[in-house]
């Protein structure tokens, strides 16, 4: 019935979701999600409970499936980089291993970002880079898993015969529950605590990330970007930056976050404060705001991603990527980043996620 069938590898987080949702909307696609739950509020999505670790038993599971594109949109958090480049590899590759024989894949897409040229977890913005980042820039001399996946995603193009994109997204905001990436819900439930108990609204993050420029993904940016490069053929095979195509600095967004909660901004510090540590005794305050306002029973730790909102935040160096790549290959798609904070936060109002 269908000649367009995408499996979305992911489909519940804040990347997949929106992958989903775009396909959707365009029309004419078969989507098929694996997920280790189902998405909610998503019918339009046929759902595959699958457990990516294990390899044989999700070959199997995937066997009746028979998808023209893949979208890669999933990842998991080791306890050291050789663990992620080993548990992010296997997983990539147990997804490859179920269609590769089959001959209905036209194109794999995955997901990457900006620790392609920063560095991974353990040794995070610890480079000089030289900015705005390019697709052209050399590999780090340092482990990690993006290397992997797109090694991982080039052999088995070469060996299989499909296409492939590597998109390299910033920071990304978007709608999501439970993310382990989620800027925008973290930010949410911080400045509802600090409404909530008369707190003031303190910026965590480095001098340079405060008054620097810096630039950031909206989910629905990365979806249209990933869709454009599996079904335009110039596109093919190549790896693209992917953030909103407009800059900001915090100094500014923080106020308009602020005033979107009725907040005034607290006097930044000047130096580094981590919103992980700030935020470490808040759980209890988020259930008093759950019940208070009766907003869905999700704890504090469900929402927000401190830690990682501390990494985005605390970079010494200002972080901009070109789209000029993708630009001169026609993908024109552009994102208000203002605009994209005030989307998220007016969801999770409207989903009674916060207050």
């Amino acid at each position: 019935m269908y000649q367009k069938r995408a499996l979305i590898v992911g489909a519940t987080g804040i990347v997949g979701l929106n992958v989903a949702e775009h396909l959707h909307a365009q029309g004419g696609w078969d989507i098929h999600g694996v997920s280790r739950r189902p998405p909610l509020g998503a019918s339009y999505i046929t759902p595959h409970a699958v457990d990516l670790t294990d390899h044989d038993a999700a070959v199997t599971a995937l066997s009746g499936l028979s998808p023209t594109h893949i979208y890669y949109c999933s990842w998991t958090l080791g306890k050291n980089e050789d663990e992620n480049i080993r548990l992010n590899g296997n997983m990539l590759r147990t997804v490859l291993d179920a269609f590769k024989d089959k001959g209905s894949v036209r194109h794999v897409a995955i997901v990457t970002g900006t620790k392609h040229y920063l560095g991974p977890f353990e040794d995070y913005g610890k480079v000089t880079p030289v900015t705005p980042f390019r697709e052209t820039a050399k590999r780090l001399e340092k482990k990690n898993f993006y290397y992997e996946l797109e090694d991982v995603v080039i052999d088995y193009s070469a060996r299989y015969g499909f296409g492939w994109s590597v998109h390299r997204s910033h920071t990304i905001i978007g709608y999501a529950v439970g993310n382990l990436m989620n800027i925008g819900a973290t930010l949410a439930t911080y400045a509802s605590i600090c409404k909530e108990n008369g707190l003031p609204f303190i910026f965590p993050g480095s001098p340079t990330a405060w008054t620097g420029l810096n630039d950031i993904t909206d989910a629905r940016i990365l979806a249209k970007q990933i869709v454009w490069a599996s079904t335009e053929p110039n596109a093919c095979n190549e790896a693209f930056n992917a953030v909103n195509g407009d800059v900001f600095r915090w100094e500014q967004l923080w106020a308009r976050i602020a005033a979107y909660f009725g907040l005034e901004v607290g006097d930044y510090p000047g130096e580094y404060n981590s919103l992980a540590t700030r935020m470490a005794d808040m759980g209890a305050a988020w259930d008093d705001i759950v019940a208070k306002y009766g907003l869905q029973p999700n704890t504090l730790d469900k929402l927000a991603s401190a830690w990682h909102t501390d990494m985005d935040l605390g970079r010494p160096m200002e972080c901009v990527h070109s789209m000029a790549k993708c630009r001169a290959l026609g993908f024109g798609a552009f994102q208000d980043t203002e605009q994209s904070f005030i989307d998220v936060f007016d969801r999770l109002r409207a989903e009674r996620i916060i207050p």
